[in-house]
């Protein structure tokens, strides 16, 4: 830690500064698997946006010759590459469609999760004493209910729809976030930089946004990261029961629900939407792993 002179004597220089964004993204493009990873959520979001351009078929017309002679849904083939649904509906269409769906709900989510776990952390860290004891205490009383269990009952009462479940997953995921962060913020504030500022009257607020809170960026940017693919996850598992996204919105947990019944005689309609789920999971995980390795500012001496 340094104090300047002169007119900016009150300047606090805190020592391990948030890493720059160009020695990140340098660090980041060298992981391999990092890069496999934003190929592959490149790719799905950008399947999701045009999704109205590149899907064959509207995801919801069902078409007379979907079927065979014995009502079966149809295997792929050169006009369904992905084969047809119990109804006859195309399956590549109503993956692309239900991409954009369960990116939707595992952005907004993940988003909305980040915020509540950040701000609950970084006060209850900051101001501890009978703040802190509260709002951790609350935070231990929600991670004590099985997440998908507490999931199930607050979509139920909410009545299921693509916003609720968005905000379901955030009501259940934050809590994770806020114990990471309530950690890091009572380690930072219990550093020389912060004991100074506080020497030199600065406020809460100015310590807060010009100190704390730059230094979790990191922490935050990666959870934000790997909490994507636990949110697509309990995403599909919420539509994959019933109590996700409605039918006949499509998406890539409630397509596998509607066509379990089909998953000896038609293995396809559970194991294309299943690999997108997977996939996509798979690639914010990488993507997450690359970015922790990256944000760490040891990270460049190692190498």
């Amino acid at each position: 830690m340094s104090v300047l002179a002169g007119p900016d004597a009150t300047t606090i220089v805190p020592p391990s500064a948030p890493v720059g964004g160009e020695g990140v993204l340098r660090r980041l493009f060298r992981r391999k698997l990092a890069i496999l990873g934003l190929v592959i959520i490149a790719a799905v979001v950008l399947s999701a946006v045009l999704a109205p351009e590149v899907a064959p078929f509207d995801p919801n017309e069902q078409f007379f010759d979907g079927l065979t002679l014995e009502g079966s849904p149809l295997p792929p083939s050169e006009r369904f590459w992905l084969g047809t649904d119990l109804l006859g509906r195309d399956l590549l269409s109503r993956i692309l469609f239900g991409a954009r769906n369960s990116l939707i709900i595992g952005v907004v989510a993940n988003g909305a999760a980040l915020i509540i776990g950040t701000l609950v952390g970084v006060v209850a860290g900051y101001f501890r004493g009978l703040i802190g004891a509260v709002l951790m205490r609350f935070t231990d009383l929600m991670m004590a209910f099985p997440a998908l269990l507490l999931a199930i009952c607050l979509a139920a009462v909410l009545r299921p729809s693509l916003w609720i479940v968005a905000l379901v997953i955030a009501l259940v995921n934050w809590v994770q976030v806020a114990r990471v962060v309530y950690s890091e913020t009572r380690s930072l504030g219990e550093r020389e930089f912060v004991a100074a500022e506080k020497t030199l009257g600065a406020s809460s607020s100015r310590i807060l946004f010009r100190h704390i809170l730059p230094h979790l960026t990191s922490t935050v940017i990666v959870y934000g990261t790997l909490g994507i693919s636990t949110t697509v996850l309990l995403e599909a598992t919420l539509s994959f029961l019933g109590v996700g996204v409605q039918p006949p919105d499509a998406s890539w947990g409630n397509i596998i629900f509607e066509n379990q019944t089909y998953f000896q005689a038609a293995p396809w309609l559970v194991f294309f939407p299943g690999a997108a789920i997977l996939l996509l999971a798979l690639a914010f995980n990488l993507v997450g792993d690359g970015l922790r390795d990256a944000l760490d500012p040891t990270e460049e001496g190692r190498h």
